[in-house]
């Protein structure tokens, strides 16, 4: 699928879908946990159904709609009695390959080509140093990935520096186990997704101790107990309407976002006010207004998911813009500092790739026909640039949006941009 934009002016509100990091932590914490969970206003898309299927085939009963139920195993665990398709998902990846170190058996774990060339070498290596047996089938530290516990906890050294989804998957994964853990983190990266999980542990009352990111203590012998929960608005998904807003001098009210949640990508808002747009926390939502942008620097070293977006803004800013400190945005679906510059430079972008960022001076954009690289991020991002590019811009591998927002063309519609889908 292609999408086709042109220059557009937007205004209205939108209801932003909720997080898909949120819903696939509990999707995974309600599935070990000791009776039913609802979980209100949960994102479904390829992302999360996928984290439904693996738990499924792990022994957990969920029922999707507008509310799921999910009833719990309790920690007790099934043998899947097939591979299991993460299909895009590194979260769900990452998060139940340390749910599979809990079970006396053999399981197996891939996805599709994107998952497939993404790093897991750091997280089976600590599986292995707890007692688990794992190992990448080709040897390179990627899936597919065999897994077989049961880990017994003890000490750890964890690599954290390419994901955060390693640490999250030990520190969800570990009060299960029979005896303490002690996790040692080197080089921590994207550390709000970190707090994200230990706010669900300490939502459960999970028992741990902590020095900064650098090391855990984990008690074991522990249990999740069911719970009902609604899941808040995704910032990831928002800031690509945020920036939209912001190129194109336009207002727009963002609804279903708590602005207290602890999601790091709502550091989004800070940075397009820092640029020069109005940013306003109102009774209804949030409000964005547009206007004359200036370039700045952003270490998004805790926000990684937002350089795709934030590349294309800096486009339409005056002066320079530096997204640094951010080499593991090298490491997601695809090398997205690479592919940012490389498609943004078909548009007429002036932008230089730098080790661990972009460096970017800002100039009109004009319409061109780019590459998607089947990457959900890089697909939005590239739709937005065309929302204030001259003439007319066409984005292949559309379909990669449903991995988190499957209706984004549908809302974008909605508040006045000229995009449509292409077969």
């Amino acid at each position: 699928m292609k999408l086709v934009i042109e220059k557009s002016k937007l205004g209205g509100q939108v209801l932003i879908p909720a997080s898909k990091s949120h819903t696939i932590r509990a999707v995974a914490i309600a599935s070990l946990a000791h009776g039913t969970s609802f979980l209100r206003n949960p994102l479904s898309s390829s992302d999360t159904l996928a984290a439904v299927d693996v738990y499924r085939r792990l022994g957990a009963d969920i029922t999707t709609g507008n509310e799921w139920i999910v009833k719990g195993t309790g920690a007790k665990l099934n043998i899947p009695d097939d591979i299991l398709n993460v299909a895009n998902s590194g979260t769900t990846l990452h998060i139940s390959m340390g749910t599979a170190a809990l079970i006396d058996g053999y399981s197996v774990f891939t996805g599709d080509s994107q998952i497939r060339s993404r790093p897991s070498g750091p997280l089976v290596d600590a599986l292995n140093q707890l007692g688990a047996q794992a190992f990448s089938t080709r040897g390179n530290g990627c899936p597919p990935v065999v897994i077989r516990g049961r880990m017994q906890g003890g000490k750890v050294n964890l690599d954290g520096s390419k994901s955060s989804q390693y640490l999250t998957s030990l520190l969800i994964n570990c009060p299960l186990v029979s005896s303490d853990t002690e996790i040692f983190v080197s080089n921590a990266v994207e550390t709000p997704y970190i707090e994200m999980t230990l706010g669900w542990l300490d939502e459960q009352g999970i028992r741990y101790e902590r020095e900064g990111f650098e090391r855990f203590r984990i008690q074991g012998g522990q249990e999740y107990r069911a719970f009902e929960k609604g899941i808040p608005g995704d910032f990831s998904s928002a800031a690509f309407f945020l920036c939209a807003a912001a190129i194109t001098s336009s207002e727009l009210t963002l609804l279903g976002l708590d602005i207290n949640d602890s999601q790091g990508d709502k550091a989004v808002l800070d940075m397009l006010s820092k640029m020069g747009a109005e940013v306003q926390v109102v009774q209804e939502g949030i409000c964005i207004r547009g206007g004359d942008l200036q370039g700045k620097e952003f270490d998004l070293n805790a926000t990684p998911d937002l350089l795709p977006a934030m590349a294309v803004t800096a486009c339409f800013a005056h002066g320079t813009t530096r997204l640094v400190n951010v080499s593991q945005a090298r490491h997601k679906e695809t090398d997205r500092i690479r592919v940012m510059c490389e498609e943004l430079s078909k548009m007429g972008a002036e932008i230089k790739e730098l080790p661990d960022g972009l460096e970017i001076v800002g100039r009109p954009l004009h319409g061109a026909v780019v590459n998607g690289h089947s990457d959900h991020r890089v697909v939005m991002a590239l739709a937005v640039a065309g929302l204030a590019a001259e003439g007319e811009t066409e984005v292949d591998t559309a379909e990669a949006v449903s991995v988190t927002f499957p209706n984004f063309v549908e809302l974008m519609r909605a508040v006045g941009a000229n995009i449509i889908k292409k077969a």
